[in-house]
């Protein structure tokens, strides 16, 4: 899709896939059928696949050049990742690469990978197998992560526990970019020279965080998995079943939906459909999401 402007910043959207993934039901535990019922008009084929009633979900990156800097939020799904518990993306082989060098991005241009949380389909291309070994994809970046998300992983990682997804990604995707010294663990409130700074989110994730930038006068979050559908904006108390602790993702989902619709934030969310940045607007008594043309 075309490229949006944050001041002087370009910013791409490369997208891994793009397409049903879960339905409601599986992926809100407190789903009712209703606000689906009762917003149909707001949502749509675009947002809710008719065929299958699974929810459209994008996994994608943001590339964001500044004039110093080339920086990617978020590194997606990955190839050849051994994910048994999520058959859609097992083994994937996917053109990321080449559709990042189709905006103008080779491995070795990418100065900063920020990570918003640790989650396998958020740090999938911080990697790549390379006879065998799980190498850096990006040789020259430093990997930006929050402390508090990675000692969480870190000690989940130690104890023994079920084969999960984000078990596997800790050992394939970030393990080792640690081992060869290109990591950077960081402070919630950490900042970028260039006009990017980390907020805390945390509830999704221990250590989850947004990205802001600012550009001259213009700004834009970077919201990550504070929401993951339009759908989530009817009813902002719905947490999903990712979530690490649900009651706090709720108040900080609701406390985000707030402040940003009252300022009229511009945002890209780690998972909205094409068009994807848009902004909150208040609708009945709750919220809906318009996407810009």
């Amino acid at each position: 899709m075309p490229a949006t402007r944050i001041g002087s910043f370009e910013v791409h959207k490369v997208t891994e896939y793009e397409g049903p993934f879960l339905a409601p039901h599986e992926f809100f535990p407190d789903f009712d059928p209703e606000v689906v019922r009762a917003n149909a008009e707001h949502l749509g084929p675009r947002l809710i696949d008719p065929a299958s009633g699974r929810l459209m979900f994008s996994f994608h990156t943001f590339v964001v050049k500044t004039p110093h800097h080339t920086i990617l939020f978020d590194s997606c799904l990955g190839n050849d990742k051994e994910r048994p518990s999520r058959p859609q993306f097992h083994r994937l082989r996917s053109n990321y690469l080449a559709d990042l060098a189709a905006v103008g991005v080779r491995p070795e241009d990418v100065d900063f990978v920020m990570c918003t949380h640790l989650h396998w389909d958020h740090v999938g291309w911080n990697t790549r197998l390379d006879n065998g070994r799980w190498v850096p994809t990006f040789p020259k970046a430093r990997y930006i992560m929050a402390k508090r998300e990675y000692d969480h992983w870190q000690g989940a990682f130690k104890e023994p526990g079920e084969d999960t997804p984000h078990r596997r990604a800790f050992e394939d995707s970030v393990l080792p970019v640690v081992r060869t010294g290109q990591s950077q663990l960081v402070g919630d409130d950490f900042a970028l020279e260039d006009g990017l700074w980390f907020e805390a989110a945390p509830g999704h994730t221990p250590g989850n965080v947004v990205i802001h930038t600012r550009s001259g006068d213009a700004n834009a979050v970077f919201l990550g998995d504070v929401l993951h559908h339009p759908l989530q904006l009817f009813k902002p108390e719905w947490s999903t079943f990712a979530c690490s602790d649900r009651e706090l993702s709720r108040r900080t989902r609701t406390r985000l939906v707030e402040e940003h619709a009252e300022r009229g934030t511009r945002l890209l969310p780690a998972h909205f459909p094409s068009p994807t940045w848009g902004r909150i607007r208040r609708h009945n008594g709750a919220y809906r999401y318009d996407f810009e043309a």
